[in-house]
């Protein structure tokens, strides 16, 4: 089936094509990939897919909104490569919480060498689930990590001995709580060990050796904390000063340039979920970071073995028409 898009403000049809597959490029939790799109001429929408939101692991919608944030910044920066500013709009319209930004490619711009990179490393990018060797990542590429959050409006606070020793009590803490909730295990097994000719949700082989889906719950595999943390070259936290729903689009933002400054520099990465998601081990994790930020994400972040990519959706299956861009 040809793809049939309109051009977008200084964007050709192609062009826009390209910058929307590069934006579905960006992880999602469980690989649901919840985004939709519309195109016009102005510009290009970006909705929350609301029929992909978990119930159960993200019952208030905080890391669909976080995956969609990675997705606005791979948009943003794909477009920013082509030498044109994508002037964003997050939340235009308070009665229609699905559409979670606006981004009009508008007028010309000098391309930032930082972002070029960046943008090249968006199709290089993907989870990677394996355990970590023991090389450290150097201070200088820790910095570029946490500039890297710091300029999407976030913080990156990296962990020391004494919150790694808390950190892996709250993983395994977390993970036994989801363990005994069927209605967890339920909606984790729809979504991983998946046929390798699926679009979406995670495929058994991307897991590596070890681990089976995106949420770093190593079930069957033994302790999730002793696995998740064993010798972790750094275990870092995207976190925001607030927890409302522009925070954690901003947070998705900060955690996508944070793993693409990471690819840029020849480093895997991989989510340790459990203990954000369930909600009274985030707040011991707030806690436990002096109860300034929000933890949105933890990130561990080293060299890891090759895996498989997870696959992605058809881009017609993430096109919404007619468009409907704010004025």
């Amino acid at each position: 089936m040809t793809l049939r898009v309109t051009p977008a403000g200084r964007l050709s049809a192609d062009q826009v094509i390209s910058v929307l597959r590069a934006a579905t490029l960006a992880p999602s939790t469980h690989n649901t990939q919840p985004w939709l799109f519309t195109t016009g001429a102005e510009g290009i929408e970006l909705y929350a897919d609301a029929d992909r939101v978990l119930p159960i692991a993200d019952a208030d919608r905080r890391e669909l909104l976080i995956s969609c944030g990675a997705a606005l910044f791979n948009l943003r920066t794909a477009i920013h490569a082509l030498g044109v500013h994508p002037d964003t709009t997050v939340f235009p319209r308070r009665d229609e919480p699905d559409l979670l930004a606006v981004v009009r490619p508008r007028t010309a711009t000098p391309v930032d060498r930082r972002l070029a990179e960046l943008a090249q490393a968006i199709p290089r990018r993907h989870t990677n689930r394996t355990p970590f060797g023991g090389e450290p990542v150097p201070p200088s590429t820790v910095g570029l990590l946490r500039h890297a959050a710091e300029a999407e409006q976030a913080w990156l606070p990296q962990l020391d001995e004494n919150q790694l020793t808390g950190l892996r009590e709250l993983v395994h803490e977390s993970h036994l709580l989801q363990e005994r909730d069927p209605a967890f295990g339920a909606e984790w097994r729809r979504w991983t060990g998946r046929a390798p000719t699926s679009r979406d949700g995670v495929p058994f082989a991307a897991g590596g050796s070890t681990v089976a889906d995106d949420t770093w719950v190593l079930r069957d595999f033994g302790d999730p904390a002793a696995r998740a943390l064993a010798a972790p070259p750094l275990v870092v936290v995207v976190g925001s000063f607030g927890d409302t729903p522009a925070d954690r689009l901003r947070a998705g933002q900060a955690m996508q340039r944070v793993l693409l400054t990471a690819t840029a520099n020849g480093l895997d990465a991989s989510f340790i979920s459990q203990p954000v998601e369930v909600r009274a081990t985030r707040v011991r994790l707030r806690h436990l970071l002096g109860d300034g930020l929000w933890p949105q994400i933890v990130l561990r972040i080293g060299h890891g073995s090759p895996v498989a990519r997870t696959p992605r959706r058809a881009l017609a299956d993430v096109l919404l028409e007619p468009p409907s861009l704010t004025a």
